[in-house]
């Protein structure tokens, strides 16, 4: 029988994970990069943090711990597995939206949009849940044309790491390694009224994300 994240044993477990992952993110050194001045932006200012799947370990941390005057909520996959990320991700404060960024989560994405306008910043990884890796989805682009919210590119890049045999090769922070968080200038997303000025803005994006990763 498959545990289930909202029974008691399955709690106890996602407290264990929290726990767990508290101490590890104690043990790492961060650094920030705020090339884009994100971190001195008015509280008042909706943005939308975009990062790539394989990287996400520790940004509920990051933000927790260095961003505390920013109410966040982040887009979680409506996956068994995506029901545990979410347990942990709530015991950081974040509102959860379950749900696809791609089109058919529509549903997800308009939640979300409503979640921004009611005063929180949003966390969406555009190549989650299944990529294919470094492939910036459409959701985003709809999302921030939807809010006027403006999206902050973030990379995390690492001194020491494992990676783990997965689609995005997920990337696990060495104890007592250096993490570098990268945060880039934000991007508005205009209007678009045509399949092509859609593209060019999503390709934008996509250069925008990949010109913070060394590491891929």
């Amino acid at each position: 029988m498959k545990l289930d994240p909202e029974s008691f044993a399955g709690g106890l477990l996602v407290n264990f994970g929290w726990v767990l992952l508290q101490l590890w993110a104690w043990t790492i050194r961060f650094e920030v990069d705020d090339r884009g001045g994100a971190l001195s932006m008015p509280v008042s200012q909706r943005f939308i943090g975009a990062l790539w799947h394989n990287r996400l370990l520790f940004l509920t941390h990051f933000i927790h711990h260095y961003l505390p005057q920013r109410r966040g909520a982040a887009l979680i996959s409506a996956s068994r597995d995506g029901a545990w990320l979410a347990k942990l991700v709530t015991r950081f404060g974040f509102e959860v939206v379950r749900g696809s960024s791609s089109r058919l989560g529509a549903i997800a994405m308009r939640q979300l949009a409503e979640v921004i306008r009611g005063g929180a910043d949003a966390v969406i990884t555009p190549d989650g849940p299944r990529g294919p890796a470094y492939q910036l989805d459409d959701g985003v682009i709809f999302l921030a044309q939807q809010t006027g919210a403006q999206v902050v590119p973030v990379n995390m890049e690492y001194s020491s790491c494992w990676r783990l045999r997965s689609w995005d090769r997920f990337i696990l922070a060495k104890p007592f390694s250096r993490v570098r968080v990268i945060i880039g200038n934000p991007i508005a997303i205009p209007a678009t009224s045509t399949a092509e000025e859609f593209a060019a803005e999503r390709a934008r994006l996509q250069a925008a994300m990949m010109a913070l990763v060394e590491m891929r």
